[in-house]
Formats: C-alpha cells, sequence, structure tokens
C-alpha cells in the first residue's frame, strides 16, 4: 500500500513538474510569435523622367531574413502572404524591381530595405518606400563628332562590365553607383575621354562634340559637356498611384491599388490575383466552396485576405463568366489575371470593376 502511494505521489510530481514544460511547447507557442504585414506605401517614388513607367510592384522580388540571415520568404511580392508568422527578433525586409548585376540598357532598378523588430504577440507593418538604386548615362553624340571619328566606338565602361554605346543610341545606359568611364575606340586602340562619379537614381546626360583651333584647320579634339539641365531628373510617382499612361493592354495594367484610384475609368486593363467571391455588400468568401458565377474578388497579392484590400469583379454572362467563376473554376483561386472593364466606384461596397469584355490569365 505504501508503494502504491508512492507512486501516485510521484506520478502527481512529475505531472506538476513536466505540464508547464508542455505547455509552454504547445500552449504558449504563438505568444513567442509576432506577425509581419508587408506593403508598399503610399508614398512618392524618385524615378528619372526619361524611365517610360515604373514595374508592377506585384513583380518586386521580396526576401525576407532573420538576424542569422535565415531566409523566411524570398519570391515574388505579389505571391507572399498577407501576414508572415515569425518568431520574436529582428527582420530585414528588402524588394527590388528587379536583379541589376551587370551594366544594361532601359534597366532602371528600384528597390527598399528596412531592418524592423517583431516582438512577441505584436504586429509590425513595413511600409516600403522604392526609389532607384542604380544610375544611369544618356550620350548626345554631336554631328560633328561623326565626321571626325566616323570610324570610332564609344564605350561605356564600370567595373561590373561595359556597354557599346552607338552613335545612334537614344536609351539610357544604367550602372551600379560608382565610377564609370567614357572611352573612344578608334584604329583599336582605347582612349578614356571622361570619368564620373554617379550615386544612386542619377542620371545624366552627356554630349559628346569636338573642338576645333579655327574654322579652316580643324583639329580632332574631343569636348566633353554635362547637361547640367538632366542631372538627377526626377519625378514623383506614387507606388500604386493613378496612371493615366497604364491600363492601355494588359502589359502595362493597372495594379488593383491604381484601379482603385481610377474610378471612371472605361475600357481599361487591371491586374490582379483572383483571391475569392461569393460577394454581398458587407462580407466574402476566400476559400471554396463557392456559390456565386456572378462575381469575384481580385486581391494584389495572391493571399491577400482582406476584403477591404480588393476590387470586386462583375462577370457578365458569356465566355468571361464561364471561364472565371470559382463555382466552376475554383482551381483559379490565387491565379493572377488581367481583365479589361470599366472601373466603377462602387459594387458590393468595394471599388468595382464592370463590364469586363477580355481576360489574360498570367
Amino acid at each position: 500500500m505504501k508503494i502504491k502511494n508512492i507512486l501516485i505521489a510521484t506520478s502527481v510530481w512529475l505531472m506538476a513538474v513536466l505540464l508547464p514544460s508542455s505547455c509552454d511547447i504547445l500552449g504558449t507557442a504563438d505568444s513567442r510569435n509576432g506577425e509581419l504585414r508587408i506593403s508598399f506605401a503610399g508614398e512618392t517614388v524618385v524615378y528619372t523622367r526619361a524611365q517610360a513607367e515604373i514595374p508592377d510592384t506585384s513583380d518586386f522580388i521580396l526576401k525576407v531574413t532573420d538576424s542569422k540571415g535565415t531566409v523566411v520568404y524570398d519570391g515574388l511580392y505579389g505571391a507572399a502572404p498577407e501576414s508572415m508568422t515569425v518568431s520574436a527578433g529582428t527582420y530585414t525586409v528588402s524588394a527590388l524591381s528587379a536583379e541589376f548585376n551587370k551594366p544594361a540598357f532601359s534597366a532602371p532598378q528600384f528597390g527598399d530595405e528596412q531592418c524592423v523588430v517583431v516582438k512577441a504577440g505584436g504586429t509590425v507593418d513595413v511600409r516600403l518606400v522604392c526609389t532607384q538604386k542604380n544610375a544611369g548615362i544618356r550620350l548626345k553624340t554631336d554631328p560633328g563628332f561623326l565626321t571626325a571619328c566616323p570610324d570610332g566606338v564609344l564605350i561605356l565602361k564600370s567595373a561590373e562590365g561595359k556597354l557599346i554605346y552607338g552613335y545612334s543610341e537614344k536609351r539610357i545606359a544604367y550602372f551600379k553607383p560608382g565610377k564609370v568611364s567614357l572611352i573612344l575606340n578608334s584604329s583599336g586602340k582605347d582612349e578614356v575621354l571622361t570619368t564620373r562619379i554617379l550615386g544612386e537614381n542619377e542620371v545624366l546626360t552627356m554630349k559628346v562634340g569636338v573642338t576645333s583651333s579655327s574654322s579652316s584647320r580643324p583639329d580632332r579634339g574631343i569636348s566633353i559637356a554635362v547637361d547640367t539641365a538632366r542631372t538627377w531628373l526626377s519625378d514623383s510617382y506614387v507606388i500604386g498611384g493613378s496612371d493615366i499612361s497604364k491600363g492601355t493592354s494588359p502589359d502595362n495594367a493597372l495594379t488593383v491599388s491604381q484601379a482603385m484610384a481610377s474610378a471612371g475609368a472605361e475600357d481599361v486593363w487591371v491586374c490582379g490575383y483572383i483571391v475569392g467571391g461569393d460577394l454581398t455588400s458587407s462580407s466574402a468568401s476566400f476559400e471554396e466552396p463557392f456559390s456565386s458565377r456572378t462575381n469575384l474578388l481580385l486581391g494584389p497579392k495572391s493571399g491577400t485576405v482582406s476584403r477591404e484590400s480588393c476590387i470586386a469583379v462583375q462577370l457578365p454572362s458569356g465566355s468571361v463568366r464561364d471561364r472565371l467563376n470559382l463555382v466552376d473554376n475554383p482551381s483559379l483561386i490565387g491565379s493572377r489575371v488581367c481583365l479589361k472593364g470599366d472601373v466603377a466606384g462602387s459594387y458590393f461596397g468595394l471599388t468595382g470593376l464592370k463590364n469586363v469584355s477580355e481576360y489574360e490569365i498570367l
């Protein structure tokens, strides 16, 4: 009997000792975590006036790493979850419009990087404000230079590589910030004409011409003039803002946030992710099964689960409804699509897209 009592007492003692540990593992694990919410701020983005368009933020490369360098997320911003559950700690959040490792024409790179601290049980909203990260040069060649150096080749060179800049070239050559040299190759010999140090977001326009000692005795001296009126050219662009030049085709479709700022626009293309349907004036469904064939939700990211972050799409009867409704096509959840229609101020209490006439599933 004493042995039995001892066993029972021992069991009770063990349970008292072990239960708190088990609770720490099973019951309070979530309390040691926090949430990361990442979005693009409604702030201005500096870019060169020569740059025709800003890339779609859905295509930005998003990377989240912890203080030890462990990668939490590495992929497209549009495919990232709306909220990331992470352990309490310090995280680096970076976004780039594209990789840029060597000189290239028409290749501006935009990005931002922020370091944030996530506390247990807390939520951190990271607002990315992207600026142009690389630099550029555009050459303007004087006709006299073409006459003096018909066989010459202009080369722009940096530590990462070089680009041949043809006399008729009008594009901007982009480089990583740092030293960039203008070189003339003539008769197989390279001559450095000038070297400039370029900073982030700087786009320099340089005029290449010739000098002469007199009109009767030309001397093939080369002049380099920096067009200061074209240095540091910048305009303001709002990430997610409206742009009247966009929406004319699937290639330059409005984003969801741009569509929200474009009520009244007609026959425009809007691109986003199908994230839900079954709309009412106050609710929506983000998981199957779905019951309505007449509408769906278009979100800025494939993982969006916030109704207010989306636009409501009206599906007209016919081929558009047959192909896009979620009752018959539940596998479309998370798919990226471009739709052509009219942006309405309100549809089920949200910005709407009506009269959809064309679509592309990407």
